[in-house]
């Protein structure tokens, strides 16, 4: 069944339409922040739809913070979510679909 991925930030649907610096893969369900301003820091968090099981799931709040020393350590921040390209489950069972970040 097709996956649908939304993210929010501090409680809000990101709307993406005008926004050319975020994106989100239906494919993947990654979030990409190019060029992060101050005022992107906050909490993301993902929500997974199925249209076919008339479901939607969220993730735990990922906190984004800026750093003031400009240097960002081992790994660059990344926010994602990754999944198996096929996911199998029994009708009536659960599934679960874990979002995580990445990052110093």
């Amino acid at each position: 069944p097709a996956l649908s991925y939304t993210w929010i930030f501090n409680n809000t649907t990101l709307d993406l339409g005008d926004d050319s610096r975020r994106f989100v893969s239906q494919a993947t369900g990654n979030l990409y922040l190019a060029k992060v301003e101050p005022w992107d820091a906050g909490n993301y968090t993902c929500a997974v739809r199925s249209a076919e099981a008339q479901r939607q799931v969220w993730g735990a709040p990922t906190a984004l913070s800026l750093r003031g020393d400009g240097v960002m350590g081992e790994y660059e921040p990344k926010i994602e979510v990754r999944f198996p390209e096929t996911t199998y489950a029994a009708k009536g069972s659960s599934a679960r679909l874990e979002c995580f970040a990445l990052g110093k």
